[in-house]
């Protein structure tokens, strides 16, 4: 367990896994996306869920923070809530639209 902690694509392995489980667990596979600016900003998943844009970010993280890329995706596109999916145990609010979520917990 100590040698996957410490491989440098934890954190990469564990977006496709946690991105593929919300995919799952809303049965939303049909109008999911990546999002990608010129500039850099990105998005993991946009989803169009129920008439609401829906923005996740997974971090694989104890406590994550809000990045100015996030603001910038929220802006873009006129995200409704963006969710920063991570592998923790509690669920908490960063700001009026965005909230740490735990994988475990996902179900809208």
């Amino acid at each position: 367990m100590e040698q996957v902690m410490a491989h440098p694509r934890l954190g990469f392995s564990w977006e496709g896994f946690a991105l593929e489980e919300v995919l799952l667990r809303l049965r939303a596979e049909r109008d999911a996306y990546f999002f990608k600016t010129h500039g850099g900003t990105e998005l993991d998943l946009l989803l169009m869920w129920q008439g609401k844009r829906l923005g996740f970010e997974f971090k694989f993280q104890d406590a994550p923070r809000v990045t100015k890329a996030m603001r910038l995706a929220m802006q873009d596109l006129r995200l409704d809530h963006l969710y920063i999916v991570s592998p923790g145990r509690h669920r908490y609010p960063l700001d009026e639209r965005i909230e740490v979520m735990p994988l475990s917990a996902i179900e809208l």
